[in-house]
C-alpha cells in the first residue's frame, strides 16, 4: 500500500508539473510572437523612414540644382543678401539709436527744445555770454542782435563736423547760455553740446526749426 501511495503522489506531482510547463511553454509562445510582430512593425516603420529621407535627399537634390541655376542666372546674388542682412541689422540698430536719442531727450528737461522766440527771454542776459550754435547765419545775425539788445555778449560756432571740436568745447565753456539749432549741426556736435550742457549744468535751449529765428527778426525788426 505504501508503494501505491508513492506512485499516486508522484502522479499528481507529475500532472502538476506538466501543467505547469504547459503554461510556461504557452507563455513562451505568446512572447515569441508578440516580439516577431513587434520586429515586423520596426521594419515597416524603418522602410517608411528610408522613403521618407530619400524623397527629402530628392527634394534637396533639386533644391541645389535650383539655387545654382539661380545664382548662376543672378551674378552676385551671394553678396546681395549679406547687404541686404547687413541693411536689416542696420535699420534695427538706427531704430534702437532713435529710441535711445527720444529716452534721453525726454531725460534731459532742462535742455527741451523750445520756440527760439523764448530763448533770450529764459534769463537775464545782461553782462552774460550766449553761445549760438549752428550753420544758419541769418538766425545767427537775429540772435546777436537780441543778445546784444538784452545787454549780453554775443559767441557763435557754426558746429560743422569738420571743425575743430576743442574750439567748440572752448566756446561751450566760455559761454553762460547756449543756444542750439539742433537742425543745423552735425551728429556728433549735437551730442557734445548735450554732453557738456548736463554735465555743468549749464542752461541749453534747443531750436527744432531754423525758421522759428524769423519770429526774433521780426521782433528785432518792430524794436528797430
Amino acid at each position: 500500500m505504501r508503494l501505491s501511495a508513492d506512485f499516486h503522489f508522484l502522479a499528481e506531482e507529475h500532472r502538476v508539473l506538466v501543467g505547469r510547463l504547459g503554461r510556461v511553454q504557452q507563455r513562451c509562445s505568446d512572447l515569441l510572437a508578440s516580439q516577431a510582430a513587434e520586429i515586423e512593425r520596426l521594419r515597416g516603420e524603418v522602410m517608411r523612414l528610408r522613403a521618407h529621407v530619400i524623397t527629402r535627399d530628392t527634394a534637396l537634390a533639386y533644391a541645389r540644382e535650383d539655387l545654382a541655376a539661380l545664382r548662376a542666372a543672378i551674378p552676385g546674388l551671394p553678396r546681395r543678401l549679406a547687404l541686404a542682412r547687413r541693411v536689416e541689422a542696420l535699420m534695427q540698430r538706427v531704430q534702437e539709436l532713435m529710441r535711445e536719442r527720444r529716452a534721453l531727450r525726454a531725460a534731459a528737461g532742462s535742455t527741451a527744445a523750445v520756440p527760439l522766440m523764448r530763448a533770450t527771454a529764459l534769463a537775464d542776459l545782461r553782462e552774460k555770454a550766449v553761445l549760438c550754435i549752428g550753420r544758419d547765419e541769418s538766425g545767427a545775425h537775429v540772435a546777436r542782435r537780441m543778445v546784444e539788445m538784452a545787454g549780453g555778449q554775443f559767441l557763435h560756432h557754426t558746429a560743422d563736423e569738420a571743425d575743430d571740436h576743442a574750439a567748440l568745447e572752448a566756446s561751450l565753456v566760455a559761454a553762460d547760455l547756449v543756444i542750439c539749432q539742433s537742425g543745423c549741426v552735425g551728429h556728433n556736435a549735437y551730442w557734445r553740446v548735450q554732453d557738456h550742457c548736463r554735465r555743468t549744468g549749464k542752461q541749453c535751449v534747443l531750436v527744432e526749426q531754423p525758421r522759428a529765428l524769423e519770429v526774433l527778426r521780426q521782433r528785432a525788426a518792430e524794436r528797430g
